[in-house]
């Protein structure tokens, strides 16, 4: 099985862009190590270091599975960042310290979850709202209304919920375990599911997919449900993390514009119809690899962004030639 699935069958053979995350991915992690080593820090190479690096991007890994789905269908979510920061305050304080509450903190969450991502498909494909403006209006209304309201931590996780964080199965986090089970159940989603090859056919030709007799709206609306969705899970997870929730922790643009980059560096194709949800996990790897070969090489914060930015705009310039020369 190739790291970014395509929805349609094609053609057998190799084909390099299918296979490029892949590539990237074994190209970072090659110079991780070479790095590690270069700096006589070989305590970076060790298996607990390994994991670590991947416990750092669960809440990234999250949030980018559900954009995966959106970016499939041609749109985009501005909006999971400040609904992470919505949806970790209002579980903390609905948790309040009592573990009788974490169920009803959860759905809540969850709820507010899909009725952001439920209003944000509407005016995408009700109102045809380029999903840019729909999504930054919905991120500022967010966050506008939580800034109202919560300027510091409010609510308490009780250790019960802690666990989703924390909790461990054997060397493995219980949070990473979770990611993957994520990973695997959207990969189900998109390669077995009418629902899956509906969403290729809307992302790839919206027009073709209207004459096939695909309800394209319905299918739009349901993406940015998933979209929203995880990004709730992301902010249950942050909150159980930092034991509290605040209205800051999705901020800074870390989960809405990076969740974006580790979807394209993965190899989905911001027009639609072309990715899966195996790219964007190499995509999250490289992000984690890069972070930490940057840790290492001890570059400071600000040269820290300009080399990610470089990179993101290296990758997407990468796969866009690519493009052209395979349709050539």
């Amino acid at each position: 099985m190739s790291i970014a699935e395509d929805a349609p069958p094609r053609k057998t053979g190799f084909r390099f862009e299918r296979w490029a995350p892949l590539i990237l991915l074994v190209g970072a992690f090659v110079i991780y190590v070479g790095i590690a080593l270069a700096t006589d820090q070989a305590q970076y190479l060790t298996f607990d270091n390994l994991i670590a690096i991947l416990g750092r991007s669960i809440a990234l890994g999250i949030t980018a599975i559900g954009q995966t789905f959106v970016i499939l269908v041609a749109s985009i979510d501005l909006s999971v960042a400040s609904l992470i920061s919505a949806t970790a305050v209002l579980a903390s304080v609905v948790m309040d310290g009592s573990p009788a509450m974490i169920v009803p903190a959860v759905l809540a969450a969850v709820a507010l979850g899909g009725v952001v991502g439920v209003t944000n498909g509407l005016v995408v494909s009700g109102l045809k709202v380029n999903p840019l403006i729909a999504t930054l209006g919905m991120s500022l209304i967010i966050q506008g209304c939580l800034s109202a309201f919560v300027s510091n931590f409010a609510g308490e996780v009780p250790e019960a919920f802690q666990v989703f964080a924390y909790g461990e199965v054997g060397p493995f986090p219980l949070a990473l375990l979770f990611l993957a089970a994520m990973a695997v159940i959207a990969w189900a989603v998109l390669k077995f599911t009418k629902f899956g090859s509906d969403m290729y056919a809307v992302g790839g030709n919206e027009e073709a997919a209207r004459f096939a007799g695909i309800k394209t709206g319905r299918i739009v609306v349901l993406s940015h449900v998933i979209c929203s969705v995880c990004a709730a899970i992301a902010g249950l997870y942050l909150a159980s993390r930092l034991r509290s929730g605040a209205p800051w922790i999705g901020s800074d643009g870390v989960y809405d514009l990076e969740s974006i980059a580790v979807v394209v560096i993965g190899g989905t194709v911001l027009a639609g119809g072309r990715g899966g949800i195996w790219g964007t996990m190499a995509g999250m790897l490289i992000f984690s690899l890069i972070d930490s070969v940057f840790n290492i090489a001890g570059v400071d914060s600000f040269a820290k962004q300009v080399l990610r930015g470089i990179i993101i705009v290296a990758a997407v310039a990468f796969y866009a030639i690519r493009s052209k020369r395979i349709v050539a």
